[in-house]
């Protein structure tokens, strides 16, 4: 959000702060009843500029980011031996997932869940 909404939202809201005002003094024992136009007027001014805000123009869009993740595997593990540890069923790459910065494998078959540890290779 850029600095120019961000004072339009604090206008328009103190906008309608001092219409609500008008119209709750209007009640008063020394209040006019045209503060009840004005408060109203002013109330509707504030909402108008809130939804001219929050429009988007057609020009306007929103940056998405995907960010990838590349996971590498540790040690000696190839793609052909990659079993569950639990029931020896068949992984793939999709069922590695990173969690806190480690990666993590969800087995789809067993519903087994652990970390891949690194085992030292001597």
């Amino acid at each position: 959000m850029n600095a120019g909404k961000v004072i339009g939202y604090i206008f328009s809201a103190i906008v309608i702060f001092f219409g609500v005002l008008f119209v709750w003094g209007a009640f008063s024992p020394d209040g006019n009843p045209g503060w009840i136009v004005g408060g109203g007027i002013s109330v509707l001014i504030g909402f108008g500029i809130i939804f001219l805000l929050g429009r988007k123009k057609p020009g306007d869009q929103e940056i998405k980011y995907s960010p990838t993740l590349k996971v590498d595997l540790p040690a000696d593990v190839s793609m052909e031996r990659f079993k569950c540890q639990d029931c020896g069923a068949q992984l793939s790459m999709d069922n590695v997932k990173m969690v806190a910065g480690s990666p993590m494998v969800d087995c789809p078959y067993c519903g087994a869940a652990y970390q891949l540890s690194e085992e030292p290779k001597w």
